[in-house]
């Protein structure tokens, strides 16, 4: 079964949100920083440089359990002040920028112009 992708979308914007309440403590800051690059670098292993929304929520959709691994790879031993949650959402909304049709803050459906002519 498919993700809804506005789904996806909204939990992940709130992931980065929490990241950026989280991320006020300095210390807590660079732990988070390198946890959610450590799960962008991932993402880009599994997904490729190409790719859509709907191709990020899909991979979402079948488990995000190597998310903790990867951000637990950047400081085992302060991995339990991470959220895993918030890592993770976060992650995949910062990744959702590279996406292929991702563009002013939404999603463009396939052949859709950014200007259309009437």
């Amino acid at each position: 079964m498919d993700y809804p992708v506005e789904s996806a979308i909204y939990q992940w914007e709130e992931g980065d949100r929490r990241v950026s309440e989280l991320s006020r403590d300095p210390e807590l800051s660079r732990i988070l920083d390198r946890a959610v690059e450590a799960v962008r670098d991932e993402l880009r292993r599994r997904i490729g440089p190409s790719f859509t929304a709907a191709d990020l929520a899909e991979l979402y959709s079948r488990g995000t359990d190597w998310c903790l691994a990867a951000a637990r790879r950047t400081d085992p031993e302060r991995a339990s002040t991470l959220d895993p949650q918030a890592v993770t959402d976060g992650a995949f909304w910062r990744h959702l920028r590279s996406a292929s049709d991702w563009a002013g803050g939404r999603v463009v459906p396939a052949g859709e112009d950014e200007e259309e002519v009437g």
